[in-house]
């Protein structure tokens, strides 16, 4: 689910998948979304493509290098244990990462622009990322060789966001605290708790910080925004400013105001701005203010710079409401645009578009440019995506309607937080490629087993070896949540990924729950097999 604010309210829309991340959403000069997962460990994913077109994750986004770090303080507090350590006691791979940003300021060194900076509380780090783009291929290194751009011996250095700021310098938000994990890690019995108390981290509290980048040779901008009280003529300006913070906000702004006095003069831009992104930023405005007319997107999709194509291929879904012959006819003659991002977003724009000339259009770059892997392999997954989507509605038809309900819900549930940990496919996930934070649940002998077992280990959580393997993570308890919340869980898992099993109604539950309710500690696999 993503929304749209527009005529002071919020409008749902409803994606083809969730675009699950951790703590933060940033993005780049041209649209490109940046998530990271901190459940599996994952310090960038779903930026290849828009998450409107679905989840797109191909080999080659970044090596097992990139998910090493390199803190420069030992790392005991961190759930899991020695998985996670290197023989110096320091963190091994990303466990917490979240923040990320994309830098767009004006005051830090050219070489600082477009890099993606991503934090990393656990680790007391702030990694500095170079972004590659191959032929629309986002790949991921380390600025640094086994450093990072930020590192601190404090242990209670806990960065959890980054910004741009309208001075042009980078901000960094520090939660300052002892403690970053959940209470649920952090109970008696727990790894962490003695960490925690042996160290006096529940000490401090109530600290937290916000930093300011600067470098010696850049002075910050000392012009304060009072972008509120500016005119829309010279918010339009500002859509040329060297400082993303300065475009963006502008843009909004305008948007919001949908002041159509200014509409000659971003139609103005657009065709004759001096730098593309000024004629990119225009584009997107004219769009947000529901002013962007075929002919300036016509005009737009003959740009001379790519990137401004690209966007206005993007920019061209909301005009191509059902058979537009017309508009269709303009981008069909994109299919041969030299530049491979081009083809790929036309692949994307014409992916729910139902007419056989958007289908022939994706077929022929599909077969005339398969080197353009990006195109092919997205547009492979997607295709693979709807045969499952299609089995599941066969498989669903076959409940009743509550028990389709039970398992809609779960869904949801489980691909919000669950898939964190378990994969969004049920395969799990590979922490730097060394091991997993949760058993795989796809085509699984236990989620098709006993009913009482499974709700058990929702309700107090599960610790220890499963089937003789050590994982990173412990499965929190979630007995918190109402027994509809975990009769949706366990039902949906029980009727996805393979797992054929009878559904869990809520009475099940609450049965179970009844019956545990003195029960503090998680449980573990030996315990549930003893049937205790």
């Amino acid at each position: 689910m993503r929304y749209q604010f527009k005529d002071n309210k919020l409008i749902p829309d409803t994606l083809i998948e969730s675009p699950w991340g951790q703590w933060g959403l940033g993005n780049d000069d041209y649209g490109r979304i940046y998530l990271s997962l901190a459940g599996g460990e994952t310090p960038a994913i779903n930026s290849q493509q828009n998450p409107h077109y679905g989840q797109f994750n191909p080999p080659g986004q970044y090596d097992d290098a990139f998910q090493a770090v390199w803190p420069v303080s030992a790392t005991p507090d961190v759930q899991g244990g020695n998985i996670r350590l290197r023989p110096d006691s320091t963190l091994n791979h990303f466990t917490a990462c979240s923040g990320q940003s994309v830098y767009r300021g004006d005051r830090l060194p050219a070489d600082l622009q477009g890099d993606l900076m991503i934090c990393e509380p656990v680790g007391r780090l702030i990694r500095r990322a170079k972004v590659i783009n191959t032929d629309g291929m986002i790949s991921l290194k380390n600025a640094y060789d086994k450093q990072e751009f930020i590192a601190s011996t404090d242990m209670n250095f806990r960065p959890v966001n980054t910004a741009t700021g309208p001075d042009g310098c980078l901000y960094i938000v520090d939660m300052y605290r002892g403690i970053i994990q959940e209470g649920n890690w952090t109970q008696k019995g727990s790894y962490l708790r003695p960490q925690i108390v042996s160290k006096g981290l529940d000490k401090n509290i109530g600290r937290g910080r916000i930093y300011r980048v600067v470098h010696d040779g850049y002075k910050p901008s000392k012009v304060r925004p009072r972008l509120l009280n500016e005119t829309s003529a010279k918010l339009v300006t500002y859509l040329a400013h060297p400082n993303g913070w300065w475009r963006d906000n502008a843009q909004k702004l305008l948007v919001l105001r949908k002041d159509r006095s200014v509409v000659p003069a971003l139609t103005a831009l657009v065709k004759s701005a001096l730098l593309p992104l000024t004629r990119m930023h225009a584009l997107w405005t004219l769009q947000g203010m529901e002013m962007l007319d075929k002919d300036v997107l016509y005009y737009a999709l003959k740009d001379s710079d790519a990137k401004v194509r690209r966007s206005a291929v993007w920019l061209a879904e909301d005009l191509l409401q059902g058979d537009n012959k017309e508009l269709l006819n303009k981008l069909e003659v994109l299919r041969n645009d030299t530049d491979p991002e081009v083809r790929y977003q036309l692949a994307l724009t014409l992916r729910f578009n139902k007419t056989q000339q958007a289908k022939d259009i994706i077929n022929y770059m599909v077969k005339n440019y398969p080197a353009n892997s990006m195109l092919t392999l997205s547009q492979k997954k997607y295709e693979g995506l709807i045969v499952q989507r299609e089995e599941s509605a066969r498989q669903a038809k076959m409940l009743a309607a509550s028990e389709q309900k039970l398992v809609a819900d779960g869904s949801l549930i489980f691909k919000q937080l669950c898939a964190t940990c378990h994969g969004t496919d049920g395969k799990g996930i590979t922490i730097g490629g060394k091991g997993m934070p949760a058993p795989a649940l796809a085509n699984n002998k236990d989620v098709n087993g006993d009913p009482e077992k499974l709700i058990k280990i929702l309700l107090h959580g599960l610790s220890g070896p499963v089937d003789g393997k050590v994982y990173a993570d412990v499965m929190p308890a979630l007995g918190t949540n109402d027994d509809n919340y975990i009769a949706s869980v366990l039902s949906y898992i029980r009727n996805d990924m393979g797992n054929k099993a009878k559904v869990i109604k809520p009475e099940d539950v609450k049965k179970v729950r009844e019956k545990t309710a003195g029960r503090t500690a998680n449980w573990t696999i030996q315990e549930l097999e003893a049937g205790k």
